[in-house]
């Protein structure tokens, strides 16, 4: 079965983070995809760019209209997310609860019951 993992962010607490720790943090979330992509658990992992990047996307008239940043009722948006592919959800528990930050920050975890194969 597939899950996302998804981690929440928001700038403020971005910048508080010290600038003198993020390379430790990097490797210590590289550690963490090579032991899972060797495992085959961990299909991909992809942090997103600032929320101040993010476009909306709608169509009007079969255009594209497109406008800056999220529509967000709140300070929070997704910060990365990770597509796993585990046996079990107790083993998909067990990998988000190993994510380096899980200790301080919730990992929200979601079932994947629909996929739309990628070789049709």
């Amino acid at each position: 079965m597939k899950y996302v993992a998804m981690i929440y962010g928001n700038q403020a607490k971005w910048d508080s983070f010290p600038a003198e720790a993020w390379p430790e943090a990097i490797a210590k979330q590289e550690a963490f995809n090579a032991k899972y992509r060797e495992s085959g658990e961990l299909l991909g992992a992809y942090g997103l760019a600032d929320a101040a990047d993010a476009q909306l996307v709608r169509r009007r008239d079969g255009a594209p209209v497109v406008t800056d940043g999220p529509y967000l009722e709140t300070k929070e948006y997704i910060a990365s997310f990770y597509m796993l592919d585990c046996a079990s959800l107790e083993r998909a528990q067990e990998i988000a609860a190993d994510m380096p930050f899980a200790d301080t920050d919730p990992v929200e975890l979601w079932p994947v019951p629909h996929e739309s194969p990628a070789d049709v």
